[in-house]
């Protein structure tokens, strides 16, 4: 299937539902042995949020914590945040988009544990700005135990984000996030010591984070900026800059274009000018 624009209007939840109700259609023929499995998950859903919420209690649920009781920690969750479900359908064509290997946004939804993981901090963040933060925390422990990802409820997120393999990936209580960022597996958005205080990073728009990196302390990383994998970012990197080694420093010319948009994990024709 070809790549998919990604929306901005407020319809962009819309288009990603339809999007998946048309894969789940095609599949529950062409695939008979998941058609059960589709038909629950997504075709006898209403909306992109009850899908979610259906999908995820599924893979978050315990023996103690239900499916059905997580469904209404959930959808309570959903009701208490309304941009919730549009950074949700955000995130869901970010990936389809930006990933060569998704083929589907029904691939991204039910198998990318990045995707999954996203979401469930997003509910968690939900739950803990309205005073429910031992809920919160349930559910960034369960996030880490089924997606190895481990992202700190207080900590902000923007949407159409895209975090690749996610293996690994943390995130502490004060950072931050922009909007339209692609985090690679095993990144680590880490404080500098245990002072209770603004500790941890502040990410722009538009960045790219390669895989392995750690950027530590109450340090900001300018919009449309590139960090190589494996680096270790100590001190704030400007805007359309792409940063590299421990301690990472300034590799190559200006971005000329958004990082996630091309996605490009290389260092550029003037590798070394900076040096």
């Amino acid at each position: 299937m070809g790549k998919l624009n990604i929306a901005t209007d407020d319809k962009t939840d819309e288009c990603a539902w339809s999007c998946l109700r048309k894969e789940a259609a095609t599949y529950s023929t062409k695939e008979p042995a998941l058609s059960s499995f589709l038909h629950a998950t997504i075709l006898e859903q209403e909306s992109l949020g009850g899908a979610l919420v259906n999908h995820l209690a599924d893979k978050l649920a315990t023996s103690d914590f239900t499916s059905l009781k997580l469904r209404r920690i959930l959808s309570e969750a959903i009701e208490a945040d309304d941009t919730l479900v549009e950074s949700a359908a955000r995130d869901l064509l970010a990936v389809k988009e930006r990933d060569p290997a998704c083929r589907t946004c029904m691939q991204a939804f039910l198998y990318f544990k990045g995707y999954m993981a996203i979401q469930t901090h997003r509910c968690a963040h939900a739950l803990y700005n309205s005073g429910r933060d031992l809920l919160a925390f349930h559910l960034q422990n369960r996030s880490a135990e089924v997606f190895g990802v481990d992202i700190n409820p207080a900590a902000v997120i923007g949407s159409g984000i895209m975090l690749d393999h996610a293996t690994g990936f943390v995130m502490g209580e004060t950072a931050v996030m922009g909007d339209d960022c692609s985090v690679l597996q095993g990144v680590t958005l880490g404080g500098t010591g245990k002072a209770d205080e603004d500790r941890h990073p502040k990410i722009g728009n538009r960045v790219l984070i390669g895989a392995g990196a750690c950027v530590l302390g109450n340090i900001t990383v300018g919009d449309d900026a590139k960090i190589a994998a494996g680096s270790v970012v100590l001190k704030p990197v400007s805007a359309k800059c792409t940063v590299a080694g421990v301690p990472a420093k300034p590799v190559a010319g200006p971005c000329t274009k958004s990082p996630t948009e091309t996605m490009d994990q290389t260092l550029g024709d003037h590798f070394g000018d900076h040096l």
